[in-house]
């Protein structure tokens, strides 16, 4: 039996656009970016502050921003302008 030369129904291919992937990849530098100076202005009021749970809060906080960090440096988002 022949293969039919164009996808069935509702699944046809799209071409890959690699243009789009530098705007992704500074899309997610910029969040992540962000997400590491709000949780590091975090720590520092948290540590301006007596609350009763402060050092638990401050310890996630830091984790959440290495994890972070790590992140865009698996991605090798550290350097070239990225971080």
């Amino acid at each position: 039996m022949d293969k039919p030369t164009h996808p069935p129904h509702g699944r046809r291919e799209r071409a890959v656009k690699l243009d789009h992937h530098d705007s992704v990849r500074s899309h997610v530098y910029q969040q992540v970016s962000s997400e590491v100076e709000r949780l590091e202005r975090r720590v520092h009021t948290l540590r301006l502050t007596n609350a009763p749970h402060a050092a638990i809060m401050i310890s996630t906080y830091e984790r959440l921003i290495d994890r972070k960090k790590g992140f865009l440096q698996n991605w090798n988002m550290q350097g070239d302008g990225f971080y």
